[in-house]
């Protein structure tokens, strides 16, 4: 862990309850001394602060430790991006590193809003600091106007039973990639990826059955169909490097990572 990282890090506070909370920046935010776009091997990742507001006593706990779960991924993305240099086309790190980590940051952001929401007022749209990128943290759309409910433990409660109605009796189905044709020495890596995404989904789909009635109305896509989404464009993305190292590299595939419920 770098010296840039440390810093910040000593700076998170999660105060006693009513006490607003801001989480900390990640080790990235002093990559906004480089300038976005340039030589990926002289950049970091940075990621926006969440801003959460009032975390109640009996939620700190829990909180905290999504706190420091944003930390550690973005840590591994750097690590990521530092080591994959070379790796992949125009669009890796984006496909390969920025994107899963907003899925992971999204679902990690959403496990947040649950521990608050049992127990008090559950924040709302936390996802919108989930999005990182290469130099500087983009810029963080407003928050949503606030829904018409107070909130409380009760509420919360009747709209995790909405979200789990809603989902219930529904799988998910993700669009088959078509490759095209693979060359022999690419055919194993490439079944074995295409193994990988009937696992993920498979996976998907369990998580689906037995989270019914948790989190909020975005619960699936947050916790679930966004996180899918980004293990597929890892893997379609694997597909495209294995196949470029011996033949023509398929583009594009990434636009067969998202899937839905049906």
């Amino acid at each position: 862990m770098s010296s840039a990282h440390a810093q910040p890090k000593r700076k998170k506070r999660l105060l006693v309850a009513g006490v607003a909370v801001a989480a900390t920046l990640s080790a990235a935010t002093a990559a906004a001394a480089f300038a976005a776009g340039g030589d990926n091997e002289n950049q970091s990742i940075a990621c926006p602060q969440p801003v959460i507001g009032a975390v109640p006593a009996k939620a700190q706990a829990e909180v905290q430790r999504e706190l420091a779960n944003l930390d550690k991924q973005i840590a591994e993305a750097n690590n990521r991006l530092r080591t994959s240099k070379g790796e992949g086309g125009a669009n890796f790190v984006q496909n390969a590193i920025l994107g899963p980590l907003k899925d992971k940051r999204v679902a990690a952001l959403n496990r947040i809003e649950t521990a608050i929401g049992r127990v008090a007022e559950k924040p709302e749209g936390l996802e919108r600091f989930a999005t990182c990128g290469l130099g500087k943290a983009p810029a963080v759309p407003a928050a949503a106007p606030a829904k018409g409910n107070n909130g409380n433990k009760g509420n919360n409660g009747n709209n995790n039973a909405g979200s789990g109605n809603n989902a219930a009796g529904k799988t998910i189905a993700c669009p088959q990639p078509v490759i095209g044709e693979v060359p022999a020495k690419a055919q194993a890596e490439v079944d074995r990826e295409l193994a990988n995404l009937d696992k993920q989904l498979a996976e998907a789909n369990n998580r689906l059955r037995t989270s019914e009635g948790q989190g909020g109305p975005n619960f699936v896509q947050n916790a679930i169909l966004g996180p899918l989404a980004g293990k597929r464009a890892s893997a379609l993305d694997r597909i495209a490097i294995a196949i470029g190292r011996v033949g023509t590299k398929p583009q594009g595939l990434e636009r067969f990572a998202t899937c839905s419920l049906k």
